[in-house]
C-alpha cells in the first residue's frame, strides 16, 4: 500500500494555491496499519486554542519564521502536537493545497509512521487523540456537502459523519481528496 500512495502522488500535479494574503500552513496526514487496516490520525483540538477550537484536525499550523519550508512547519507541529518523532515518519507525498475559510493556505503532507506508537500528546493543543479506518471512512461514512458562512463568506464544506465523530472543513476536504485518490478497502 505504501509504494502504491506514493506512486498515486507522485504521478499527479500538486495544485498549489497562490497566499493571496493567506497564512501559510502546513498538516500531516497520518497514516499507520493497525491489524492489517489503514488508519488516519486525527486530533480534536482543545478549547484553549486560538484557532479551531474544539474541531477534528491533524496534526499541523501555521508556519513560523524559523521554519525552512512548509514540510518543517507540518513535522515539527506533528512532533510539538502528538510527539511523533521526524525519525519515525516516511513520507508518502502531498496533496493538493487547500484555502480554509480562516483565511490559511494548508500545504498537506500524507505520511506513514509505526503502529504502535507512544504518543506524546500536548494537553495544552490536544483533547484528544483519534484513530479513524481509512476503509471504514470509505464503506461506513456519510459524506455531505453543505454550505457555510464565515465572517460573511460563503463556501461548499464537506463533512464526513463516521460512528460517533464528525470530521469537517478543511480535515473533511483533505480526507476527501485522499480517498479519492487511493481505495484503502
Amino acid at each position: 500500500m505504501i509504494e502504491r500512495v506514493k506512486a498515486i502522488l507522485s504521478s499527479r500535479p500538486k495544485r498549489v494555491l497562490p497566499l493571496d494574503g493567506l497564512t501559510p500552513a502546513a498538516v500531516t496526514v497520518p497514516l499507520f496499519l493497525k491489524e492489517g487496516v489503514w488508519n488516519v490520525l486525527l486530533t480534536r483540538r482543545t478549547q484553549g486554542v486560538r484557532h479551531h477550537k474544539g474541531e477534528i484536525s491533524f496534526p499541523g499550523g501555521a508556519m513560523d519564521d524559523g521554519d525552512a519550508s512548509l514540510l518543517e512547519t507540518a513535522l515539527r507541529e506533528t512532533e510539538e502536537e502528538v510527539g511523533i518523532k521526524r525519525g519515525a515518519i516516511t513520507l508518502l507525498g502531498e496533496l493538493d493545497d487547500i484555502r480554509t475559510m480562516s483565511r490559511f493556505r494548508v500545504s498537506p503532507f500524507v505520511m506513514t509512521f509505526p503502529y504502535p506508537y507512544l504518543f506524546q500528546v500536548c494537553r495544552a493543543e490536544i483533547d484528544e487523540v483519534l484513530e479513524i479506518s481509512l476503509a471504514g471512512l470509505q464503506t461506513e461514512a456519510r459524506l455531505e456537502e453543505k454550505i457555510a458562512e464565515y465572517e460573511g463568506e460563503r463556501a461548499s464544506v464537506y463533512y464526513y459523519y463516521y460512528r460517533s465523530v464528525v470530521v469537517w472543513g478543511a480535515t473533511a476536504k483533505i480526507l476527501k481528496q485522499l480517498l479519492d485518490l487511493v481505495d484503502f478497502r
